[in-house]
């Protein structure tokens, strides 16, 4: 068994049909460690020993949170900048994260036609997650191929589901050793 960390960051829990329901699907299963940002740390004051001693108990690394402008929630990146600094993730004597693993699970109101060169966005989903491979690459993470759930706003109950299945899956394989194709910061996946 392969210990994930989910590192969920969604400000307004309250509101969110679909993390919420995704973050369900996945809570309380073996082998998973659910950590809610928000919940954790709503004063964004992380205690990062703390979350480097999270990170080295786990074989994999998953965000799960809304696609907010491009990127990921506030408390998300306050989290990468402070907990993944130099001598502990890059640099000199920064190998703690090597060989370890990372999966986006991100939802966006907008539908896949708005992610294409022709759509209102402009870039894919996989140009605009550059940044989060990047970042893995660079603190010798293997940066995995993303689940993403798209139009949520008009998501039908069923398609929900059907979200939920591939996730909980998704979770079950990584605990199990088996990992989604990596990406290629460099393009060669597209």
């Amino acid at each position: 068994m392969e210990p994930v960390l989910v590192l969920y960051a969604h400000p307004s829990p309250e509101v969110s049909r679909v993390n919420r329901f995704l973050r369900e699907t996945v809570e309380g299963l073996e082998g998973v460690t659910l950590h809610d940002l928000y919940e954790t740390y709503p004063d964004f004051f992380i205690d990062v020993p703390r979350e480097q001693a999270l990170l080295l108990q786990h074989k994999t690394i998953v965000f799960q949170h809304p696609f907010y402008w491009y990127s990921c929630p506030p408390l998300l990146k306050e989290w990468m900048d402070r907990v993944l600094e130099y001598g502990f993730a890059y640099g000199e004597g920064g190998d703690k994260l090597h060989g370890k693993h990372f999966v986006q699970v991100i939802s966006t109101a907008g539908s896949e036609s708005r992610y294409t060169r022709q759509g209102l966005n402009h870039f894919t989903i996989a140009e605009l997650l550059r940044p989060f491979e990047q970042s893995a690459h660079l603190c010798g993470i293997l940066p995995h191929a993303p689940l993403v759930t798209q139009s949520v706003k008009s998501l039908s109950a069923e398609d929900l589901q059907i979200q939920a299945a591939k996730y909980r899956q998704l979770i079950a394989d990584l605990v199990a050793g088996r990992f989604p194709p990596v990406v290629n910061t460099f393009g060669a996946n597209e």
